[in-house]
């Protein structure tokens, strides 16, 4: 591990036991990768424990194969007065040196607590050169952006008479699951929301998926181990390729009813054939008040998005900020109804 003082970059081999559904590693392992290196340049800069408080606008490229020499470096490029925005870049190749490049890069926000658990000063990020400069200036200007997404995604509501495609993961958080401070680990969580939104979309399509893109990640209140966990994932928006799919992550004692939410996200899926290549999926056609409300719900989101200074849509959000361009129109004969799972998908 080589350190600087707003740096932190970890390197390792993908070992087999990272080995995911799609045929390599799957999106949730890459993020707890993400979540480690993050956490791990947070407490050196404020010198306290740190939880994860949101990641935000995560696109995956290429994938990371079994074997690849993984690079993931996390680097400060803004402070508030208890929060530290971190730029993490995860890179991967072969270890002869072939076929290396970036495979994903996101922003992920770690806040200083003390003893108490209360948020607790950080010393400010200078920026001393002109790409630091840069980088805190989009950092800044993603503030807003965020708070927009946080607003559209808080002010939506997940009943019952919602018809898409609907999935239920339970399970008791392991002691295996526990982060340095007692809690569950966030990229443990990040793992959790990729499997549900895996099992949805596969059920939904009826072929193998994988995330490309996954947003709006806020983690609300902490896990703890041995508590209940319910990970809900549902569909709420399809494109050409694309199916949008909204994951709220609860848990609770198992000696209560009561289930509080933890986490929420967004994550995008795509099909693929046996060659591996992006295929077209059925298109949803939203039915009842609910669904259609999440349906523009999910278009919201990808204008939000789309706004951010410096961003380019990609292809499998464009299509659900374009209204011109859905494809969900007439009715879809033998559409898929919802279901639930019970137990951890591996």
């Amino acid at each position: 591990m080589e350190t600087a003082a707003n740096s932190v970059t970890l390197r390792f081999l993908a070992s087999p036991t990272d080995l995911g559904h799609s045929g390599s590693v799957d999106a949730g392992t890459v993020l707890e990768w993400v979540d480690k290196a993050a956490y791990a340049v947070a407490v050196g800069w404020a010198k306290t424990y740190c939880v994860t408080a949101y990641v935000g606008n995560i696109h995956f490229a290429d994938p990371v194969s079994v074997g690849d020499l993984v690079e993931v470096e996390a680097t400060i490029v803004h402070t508030g007065t208890s929060s530290m925005h971190i730029r993490t870049v995860v890179s991967s190749g072969s270890v002869s040196g072939d076929g290396g490049g970036k495979r994903t890069e996101c922003l992920v926000i770690f806040v200083a607590v003390g003893p108490d658990g209360r948020p607790v000063r950080v010393p400010p990020f200078e920026p001393g050169t002109d790409a630091e400069r840069l980088d805190s200036e989009h950092a800044v200007a993603r503030i807003e952006v965020r708070k927009q997404i946080v607003e559209e995604m808080r002010r939506q509501v997940y009943t019952g008479a919602g018809t898409a495609e609907r999935t239920v993961l339970r399970f008791l958080a392991a002691p295996t699951d526990v982060n340095w401070g007692g809690k569950v680990h966030g990229g443990t969580v990040m793992d959790w929301i990729d499997e549900a939104a895996y099992v949805c979309s596969t059920r939904y399509c009826g072929l193998d998926t994988v995330a490309v893109f996954s947003g709006g990640v806020r983690f609300l209140k902490a896990l703890h181990i041995g508590d209940v966990v319910e990970v809900e994932a549902r569909l709420v928006y399809t494109g050409v390729k694309g199916m949008h799919v909204a994951v709220h992550v609860r848990s609770g004692s198992p000696r209560s009813r009561e289930m509080d939410l933890t986490t929420t996200c967004l994550t995008v899926m795509v099909a693929r054939d046996d060659e591996g290549s992006a295929v077209p999926v059925p298109p949803w056609v939203p039915r009842s008040e609910e669904d259609r409300r999440l349906h523009e719900h999910a278009r919201n989101l990808a204008l939000i998005r789309s706004r951010a200074p410096g961003s380019l849509l990609p292809t499998h959000l464009r299509t659900a900020a374009d209204p011109a361009e859905d494809p969900a129109a007439g009715s879809v004969s033998g559409s898929v109804s919802g279901s639930s799972r019970t137990g951890r998908a591996r």
